[in-house]
């Protein structure tokens, strides 16, 4: 059975930092191109950030400086250091996998996804 269990959420002040991972299981996930979405209340599930199987990264614009992703394909993980934090960082953070080797930042093109993390980040 495939899962991916995100993990590392909390409550930050602006300005902050929190580092995410996300340990995955139940299959190879070394040529899959990883990612982080978030979700805030009354939004829809945005990009945040990817990372292919040969460690190009992609960022969504509103995060691209403050947050870093990272994989380790021993480990079967995917890290999200974030930086900087906003309010408008706030939502409930999820990882997800995509089987296929061509990046997309469309939330239905991922095949599994974890729970989800909250991060709140306070004013």
């Amino acid at each position: 059975q495939v899962q991916m269990v995100e993990s590392g959420g909390g409550l930050v002040q602006a300005g902050g930092s929190l580092r995410l991972s996300c340990a995955a299981s139940g299959r190879t996930f070394s040529r899959d191109t990883l990612a982080w979405f978030r979700q805030a209340p009354g939004k829809e599930r945005e990009f945040v950030a990817a990372i292919s199987w040969t460690a190009t990264t992609y960022y969504a614009v509103s995060v691209k400086g403050r947050f870093t992703i990272s994989r380790d394909n021993a480990k079967s993980t995917v890290n999200l250091q974030m930086s900087s934090l906003k309010p408008e960082d706030t939502a409930v953070y999820y990882c997800a996998a995509d089987r296929s080797v061509t990046v997309d930042q469309r939330a239905y093109a991922y095949d599994y996804w974890g729970r989800g993390t909250q991060v709140t980040v306070s004013s």
